[in-house]
């Protein structure tokens, strides 16, 4: 998945910084990894392969924005991406690569990945200064303000921003710690979707809410227009607060999806009846999928910061837009070199575990497939994954990380793995 820059506010005893009326920016990220063979009973048709593999990915991205007029701001970023996953990008609910898209090819693709309008109308209170950023013009904000935002964007631009596991350009590479994992948000193949989001800031409090369109097909490029019959909505709650005098984030997501899916026990049922593998394609029909998300940020000196998040979805439907994952726990930690003098430096590690639903279990025994996962058979454990990466700066712009995965139980199944990914990756801000 692609990110944007969160809303980056400076030290809160900065002095008043000038208002930029147009900014650009840029990023470029190359991903390498590779896998050794290991060891599986079976494998199915999405399968990760248990032969030795290398995959990549390349991203390259121009950040254009300007003021029109007072409080407003335009933003527009052309991006071009390259890919080859490996194993096809399947066997794994939590992914190795968040860069890497389902329609990832070995051809350069350029695309419009955002195209949207912010606007700011202040109410007064302590003034903040935001930092010239991607996608964020350096100014002036009133802490109590209402922001809306409207146009082509990715929904985890605006929800569960997280301090030190949101972004896979330059933090972790896996896909349950750029956002919550069961967090089946709404977007196309390349993770943007086009909506509305309002944004009310009280001081230390943040209300969230949005809507935006989902895919026409299950993870497919095209969106629907329906907005009012077929829609992607979530709301969440932030609080700011100080421990000591360490500053930490608090949030609630909450979100309902609105699409045309199949459900596991209405293909299973299917298959029973008809014959043959329950399959999630035949059943489809407009129904709900619920979910909520738990996001804790707390730094614990200037260094060190940690986190977790908890997240979890009813599990009833198919997986429409991002990872094949319905309970998923998370917990890390990112520490700043300055420590021993790399001031650029990140060391950065964290734990997950994966779950799903008793229904999607029965539906991968029987054989059914999803769109990441399916063995043809399934000795159900949780998938859980260890991350450990060490970002290093070889300038303020340009940074190399070396990156390890390990999967326990690779997509939910006992009889398949262990498996160690290792990652390289470049990044470059400009």
């Amino acid at each position: 998945m692609l990110l944007a820059a969160a809303v980056v506010p400076m030290a809160a005893h900065a002095d008043d910084v000038e208002e930029e009326s147009w900014g650009i920016k840029g990023q470029a990220t190359y991903i390498w990894q590779k896998k050794p063979s290991f060891d599986a009973a079976y494998s199915g048709a999405n399968s990760l392969g248990t032969q030795p593999e290398k995959g990549y990915s390349f991203s390259g991205t121009l950040f254009f924005g300007m003021r029109p007029w007072r409080g407003g701001e335009l933003y527009f970023d052309p991006e071009v991406v390259q890919a080859v996953p490996m194993s096809g990008l399947t066997g794994l609910g939590g992914m190795m690569d968040s860069e890497q898209q389902k329609g990832s090819s070995p051809n350069p693709t350029f695309y419009r990945a955002r195209l949207f309008l912010r606007q700011t109308w202040g109410f007064g209170g302590e003034r903040q200064p935001l930092e010239s950023a991607p996608n964020q013009l350096a100014g002036m904000v009133d802490k109590r303000r209402l922001v809306l935002t409207v146009g082509n964007l990715s929904i985890i631009d605006i929800f569960d921003s997280n301090a030190y596991a949101h972004d896979g350009r330059t933090q972790f590479l896996n896909w349950a710690l750029s956002t919550y994992g069961a967090y089946d948000y709404a977007g196309d193949t390349r993770g943007y979707s086009w909506g509305a989001a309002a944004e009310y800031y009280g001081d230390d409090w943040v209300l969230r809410a949005g809507r935006f369109m989902v895919p026409l097909e299950s993870n497919g490029q095209r969106l629907d227009t329906r907005l009012t019959k077929y829609h992607s909505d979530q709301v969440e709650l932030e609080h700011g607060h100080v421990i000591g005098t360490q500053p930490g984030k608090a949030r609630l997501l909450l979100f309902r999806n609105k699409e045309v899916m199949g459900s596991f026990s209405d293909a299973l049922a299917y298959a029973a009846l008809n014959g043959g593998t329950p399959d999630v394609a035949q059943v489809r029909k407009g129904q709900a999928k619920y979910g909520y998300g738990v996001n804790l940020e707390q730094n614990l000196s200037d260094d060190l910061g940690v986190f977790a998040r908890a997240s979890r979805n009813d599990g009833k439907t198919e997986t429409y837009s991002f990872s094949e994952i319905e309970r998923s726990v998370s917990a890390g930690l990112a520490l700043k070199g300055r420590g021993w003098h790399r001031d650029n430096d990140t060391v950065g590690l964290a734990l997950i575990q994966n779950g799903l639903s008793k229904a999607h279990q029965d539906y991968l025994a029987a054989g059914g497939l999803g769109v990441f996962i399916g063995d043809g058979r399934l000795n159900y454990r949780p998938e859980r994954i260890l991350e450990a990466y060490y970002s290093f700066g070889l300038s303020k712009a340009i940074s190399l990380t070396a990156d390890l995965q390990h999967f326990w139980n690779p997509a939910y199944n006992a009889d398949r793995g262990p498996v160690t990914v290792g990652s390289l990756r470049l990044h470059a801000e400009f």
